[in-house]
């Protein structure tokens, strides 16, 4: 909340974490002047997303002056000057980033202090509520849904595994939920949209694919809407034809997920 009540732009920001709300906040504070540098200890930004994805949005964020520092490990910050000092780790050496503000984005933990649940038994591992499959935890009858239970910090996640507690609740056999179908999106420009498994993770599990690109460059839409930067990839199997991943970059892609789920 704080990253959004800024009385003034900031001339420099850092922020640490190149997932989908460093991508986000570097993309917002940019289009209004500050000088952004996202620093991200995984070899990518945005990691979970499809590799060639990454790289697009990665191209795409530079046009507008973010600076990316990828395989860059955080050390530490202080204060010289009113001005934050920034020490990071890059290919193994050693470095230094001033800024004006600082924004910590590398992920979020479970809002679990305070409600008494070590007294009622609960399993917590890591900041998260332990379930099962039934978003059950270890203590019959107590459930927990949404980002405590750390399946997947997505508000349309958390909705999904609502319903399918207060189904199993009323005694309603629901299929499991299925985190590799869950849509998953990115609201810098351009957009990130993205369902299923990317293309290394059907490899990973075995499967023989196939790759279908389309750019948006040969969409008549893109072109007379001047929003041609992106592309959309599908993952096949490569017999059958099913689908196992669908993801696009571009312009306003995130209204195809209804489409694509």
């Amino acid at each position: 909340r704080e990253a959004l009540e800024f009385k003034d732009i900031p001339e420099r920001v850092v922020i640490i974490g190149g997932g989908a709300v460093g991508v986000e906040f570097g993309y917002i504070y940019s289009q209004y002047g500050a000088q952004v540098t996202i620093v991200e200890l995984e070899p990518r930004i945005v990691p979970t997303e499809d590799e060639e994805i990454s790289g697009y949005l990665q191209k795409s964020l530079e046009k507008y002056g973010i600076k990316v520092k990828s395989n860059t490990k955080f050390e530490r910050i202080q204060i010289e000057n009113d001005e934050a000092v920034v020490d990071v780790l890059e290919d193994g050496e050693s470095s230094t980033i001033k800024a004006d503000r600082v924004l910590v984005a590398v992920g979020m933990t479970g809002n679990v202090e305070g409600l008494g649940l070590e007294g009622m038994g609960i399993n917590i591992n890591k900041g998260y509520i332990n379930v099962d499959g039934n978003m059950e935890t270890n203590v019959k009858g107590i459930y927990a849904i949404g980002d405590v239970n750390g399946k997947m910090l997505l508000a349309h996640v958390a909705s999904a595994q609502g319903v399918f507690v207060v189904e199993h609740i009323a005694g309603i056999t629901s299929p499991a939920l299925d985190y590799d179908l869950m849509p998953r999106a990115i609201y810098s420009h351009p957009q990130v949209a993205s369902f299923g498994l990317t293309e290394t993770q059907a490899l990973e599990k075995g499967y023989e694919i196939k790759v279908g690109r389309f750019p948006l460059s040969a969409s008549g839409k893109a072109i007379a809407m001047a929003e041609t930067e992106g592309m959309a990839k599908i993952v096949a199997e490569k017999e059958i034809g099913d689908i196992l991943g669908v993801h696009m970059i571009g312009s306003e892609v995130t209204e195809l997920l209804g489409e694509i789920s």
